[in-house]
């Protein structure tokens, strides 16, 4: 059973091509620089991408709520049923509409499925684009008392593992998030205790967080991605805990705090004029 994890070298996807190497099982990394590539903006990259691939982790970039993602995903399932896989792995996002459409697209497949439905990363906090302003000791979003249940994606990669090499998982959607809700000040917040430092959280509005991004040249999609997240996606349609981890692995989530406590020891918020 070999296995395409695409995104390979992203935040849950190289851990999870880790634990199949761990594994001894056979894996391709689909990312842009691999031979052969998988490229979602090149759809003549797929099918190479798919050779001989029996089973596929399908991660999407930036998001399943970007204008695009239905189609995409359906046109590589499509592909991936033509070729000969048997099975698929689908990371989703919660309370995102165009996530569920590509969740159904993936269950009427007719291949073997697992969808895994997530929450904010914890690790956005020190890999993805937040990292920048908790290392300046300044982080201004459009978010207010919203609580969040922060998942780590090393839980990720166990529940996706798991989906993968046992069978038992197949035909079940797991809803993954943390062991409790934080707002993202109070997230700032033990992020500071955890590495001894000041770190401040402003809220702004959306205009202003608009315009700080647009200051900072971020493009124009990226900048209504983010703000459809701010927007919508944190209403407070996700101010629950979900209990994904337990049922697909029979243990408790990591918490916040000890994601937390382990970036920072590794260095993860040195200042940025250190």
């Amino acid at each position: 059973m070999k296995t395409l994890v695409i995104g390979g070298t992203g935040k849950t996807g190289r851990k999870v091509v880790q634990r199949l190497t761990d594994l001894g099982l056979p894996v391709r990394i689909g990312s842009r620089s691999n031979i052969p590539g998988f490229d979602w903006e090149n759809k003549d990259s797929w099918k190479e991408a798919l050779h001989e691939i029996s089973q596929v982790y399908i991660t999407f970039q930036p998001d399943l709520a970007v204008p695009g993602s239905v189609e995409a995903i359906q046109a590589l399932v499509a592909l991936a049923a033509k070729s000969g896989v048997k099975k698929l792995v689908l990371l989703s996002g919660r309370g995102e509409p165009e996530a569920q459409l590509c969740e159904q697209i993936v269950a009427d497949s007719g291949l073997d499925w697992t969808v895994v439905r997530a929450s904010w990363f914890n690790q956005n906090f020190n890999e993805g684009y937040l990292l920048e302003s908790v290392r300046a000791g300044y982080v201004a979003l459009p978010v207010g008392d919203v609580g969040e249940p922060f998942i780590d994606t090393d839980d990720i990669a166990d529940v996706v593992t798991a989906a993968l090499t046992d069978d038992s998982h197949n035909g079940k959607i797991y809803e993954v998030t943390g062991p409790r809700l934080l707002t993202f000040k109070q997230a700032i917040s033990e992020i500071a205790d955890a590495s001894g430092r000041e770190i401040v959280f402003q809220e702004v509005s959306m205009e202003e967080y608009t315009a700080m991004l647009t200051t900072y040249e971020v493009p124009q999609d990226v900048i209504e991605f983010l703000s459809y997240l701010f927007v919508e996606v944190l209403d407070g349609r996700n101010a629950s805990i979900s209990h994904g981890v337990e049922e697909a692995l029979g243990r408790k989530p990591t918490d916040f705090s000890e994601f937390a406590k382990l970036a920072a020891a590794g260095g993860a918020w040195v200042p940025l004029e250190a």
